[in-house]
């Protein structure tokens, strides 16, 4: 029996034109559609010009588990299923994950349309290095919890991407500065492609004062990685045999330090094993 195929495909995160003109070809062939809004759906087919195929059903976070095996049951027969969310590619921060899981274990191709991505636009336009980053989704909405979570972020040394939502952006943008340091660069990106698209960029201090006053829109929030630190051997080497003392291997407390300064670990080792002399 031939089995089905499962489509993840990326919708505009704002503007309709930034469709890939594969999405009109895919929710016209397919034979179910899963929207996480079929409302927002019907305004997307609208724009494109083009009716879905096959049969619309609703697919969001509150029906996704119970929604996912009758989906699987319909890809195991053959059907071809396309997984739109409201906005961006399905399963990044948005429903489809469970699913995807689903139909890989069911041994069902999984593939997808490519298009627009938040995270990616704003760390093209952050000003930001874009060359290595990660993307950590929304925050806890508890402030203890988000404070937890961004303090085990104050030494990642990659570009951090997340989303808020805007009524929380101020408080957000507080905590990273207390985590972070006020000073640390930081850019807003909110309404991106629309018509009110906006990027405000400054420190983390600066930009939760500037927040305070009230933002609406989508918001994508991108932080620049912690610096390296500055020193020589000598200075490092009291934190070296303090960790040493505590149990670290030396070779693993070397390397650890070495990344986190730029120093050579080959250096910090050979300084470290001279000093025991």
């Amino acid at each position: 029996m031939t089995t089905g195929i499962l489509v993840l495909a990326a919708t505009p995160i704002g503007d309709p034109n930034d469709a890939a003109p594969r999405l009109a070809v895919e929710l016209t062939k397919a034979n179910v559609v899963a929207a996480e809004d079929t409302r927002r759906l019907k305004r997307l087919t609208s724009a494109l010009g083009i009716t879905p195929g096959g049969s619309i059903v609703s697919y969001h976070e509150h029906n996704e588990a119970a929604r996912t095996p009758e989906l699987v049951e319909r890809l195991t027969a053959g059907e071809r299923v396309v997984v739109v969310t409201d906005a961006g590619m399905p399963s990044v921060s948005d429903p489809g994950y469970r699913l995807v899981v689903a139909a890989v274990a069911a041994g069902i191709r999984v593939t997808c349309v490519p298009g627009p991505s938040a995270v990616l636009m704003a760390l093209a336009v952050s000003g930001l290095p874009v060359d290595r980053f990660c993307f950590d989704g929304f925050l806890p909405r508890k402030a203890g919890e988000r404070a937890r979570q961004l303090a085990e972020l104050a030494d990642e040394r990659r570009t951090m991407v997340f989303f808020e939502a805007p009524h929380r952006l101020d408080d957000t943008l507080a905590a990273m500065a207390q985590a972070f340091g006020a000073e640390r660069p930081a850019a807003v990106c909110r309404e991106l492609t629309k018509t009110y698209e906006e990027v405000r960029r400054g420190g983390l201090a600066e930009l939760a004062d500037w927040a305070a006053e009230g933002v609406r829109g989508e918001i994508t929030i991108v932080v620049a990685g912690a610096p390296r630190e500055v020193g020589t051997v000598d200075d490092a080497l009291d934190g070296i045999r303090s960790r040493v003392a505590t149990g670290e291997r030396l070779k693993d407390v070397c390397a650890d330090v070495a990344s986190r300064t730029g120093l050579s670990k080959k250096a910090l080792y050979d300084a470290a094993i001279a000093a025991r002399g």
